[in-house]
Formats: C-alpha cells, sequence, structure tokens
C-alpha cells in the first residue's frame, strides 16, 4: 500500500478539495479517520460528491465527532476517547494509492496528551503539506514544515490553494527546502471535469510518479 497524508497549515484551507483532486488523479482511495462536524455533512460524503467514484474507494471514519471542534474537544462533548490504537491505516488492494486526509492543521490535538502528529509518525507515511497563498501563510507553513520535520515526519511537497503569488511561495520552498508539487486555484466550477484540469495544468505528473517509486522503494 502507498499511503499519502494530507495535512495542513490552517482549517478550511482547502485540504478536502485537495483529496478529491488527488484521488482522481492517482486512481487512490479515501479515509479521514477523525470527521469533527457533521452539520454540513462529512468530508467523505464531500469527496464521493466531487469525483463521483464508487462506495469502495472510500474507507469508514474511525469517529465521527458532532461538533466541528478540535478532535480532543469535540470528542470529549460526546462522551469519547480517541483511542490512537483504533487507528491503524486500513486494508487497500496491492499497489493502490490510499488518501488520508488528517482533521484541520497539522499540529491539532487528538486528546489532552497527544496531538495528531502521532498518528502520521505511527503510520510512517510521508504528507503533503496544504497552504494558502494569502497573507499570513509563510508564517504559518514555515511553522508546520518545521514541527513535522522536528518528529522525522517525511514530508513529499507543498500544495498551495488560492491565487497565485509567486515570491510568497519561492519564499516557503526555499526558506522550509520543501517541494512545490503545484498550486489548486479556487474553481468556479468545482466537479470531478474541473478538478483533472486543474491538476492537468498545475501538477507535474512526474513529481507523482516519483512518489510512486519512492514508496515501492521504500516498502
Amino acid at each position: 500500500m502507498k499511503t499519502l497524508i494530507v495535512t495542513g497549515t490552517d482549517t478550511g484551507l482547502g485540504k478536502t478539495v485537495v483529496c478529491a483532486m488527488l484521488m482522481l488523479a492517482l486512481d487512490a482511495y479515501y479515509w479521514k479517520p477523525i470527521q469533527s462536524g457533521i452539520a454540513d455533512g462529512t468530508d467523505t460524503e464531500r469527496v464521493a460528491a466531487l469525483t463521483g467514484l464508487s462506495a469502495e474507494r472510500f474507507l469508514p471514519e474511525r469517529y465521527i465527532l458532532s461538533q466541528p471542534l478540535s478532535p480532543h474537544r469535540a470528542a470529549e462533548l460526546d462522551g469519547l476517547a480517541i483511542a490512537p490504537e483504533t487507528l491503524d491505516l486500513p486494508d487497500i488492494p496491492a499497489g493502490r494509492w490510499l488518501i488520508v486526509e488528517g482533521a484541520g492543521g497539522a499540529l491539532v490535538p487528538i486528546s489532552r496528551t497527544q496531538l495528531q502528529t502521532a498518528l502520521f509518525s505511527r503510520w510512517r507515511a510521508p504528507a503533503i503539506v496544504v497552504a494558502r497563498t494569502a497573507l499570513g501563510t509563510i508564517n504559518h507553513t514555515l511553522l508546520t514544515i518545521e514541527a513535522l520535520q522536528r518528529r522525522a515526519i517525511g514530508i513529499a511537497g507543498l500544495i498551495f490553494v488560492g491565487d497565485a503569488i509567486p515570491d510568497t511561495e519561492r519564499t516557503i520552498v526555499e526558506l522550509g527546502g520543501v517541494k512545490r508539487l503545484g498550486r489548486l486555484p479556487r474553481l468556479p466550477n468545482l466537479n470531478a471535469a474541473s478538478l483533472h484540469r486543474a491538476f492537468d495544468e498545475g501538477f507535474a505528473r512526474s513529481d507523482f510518479e516519483a512518489l510512486v517509486s519512492e514508496a515501492v522503494h521504500g516498502a
């Protein structure tokens, strides 16, 4: 199994849409282990609607929490405790990609004593960091990169979301020492066709083929 963790610098910045794009581009499976907030539906439901892929491509969440809060607090309010030992990576067909979407930003707590990065380390898979291009993103993104690197969590690369701001992207890539995989613009018509087009226009397939090779040789 080849796994990519999709994390971000914050919440609400477009991770779920990026996951949908990667599912289509890599012909992948999707798993959102911890879902916080269900009033507007789940992220799994949104990715399924965006991609139109069959139900077997979507692995069930392990925790569905009712409030749109940090997982540790949402779990407390629901009378639950998130147990890391219940969060092993699910089985999928051999040789296929699994896209795992984290909850919120990289350092959100899943309990009063453990951060989400503990799960990333447990899974031993590289992370893609999703970052806005808006003002403030240099600080937020470099802090996220540093937090992952300090925990020896591999970073496959950065995906930016929003309008093109070349100097901002260049600054983050050069100071963070992390590869730029591409940028997903805000799409007026969000669907499978526009996501396919965005990947083809904004990303190099060879970068992801290299990730496949690294995953195979590192298995």
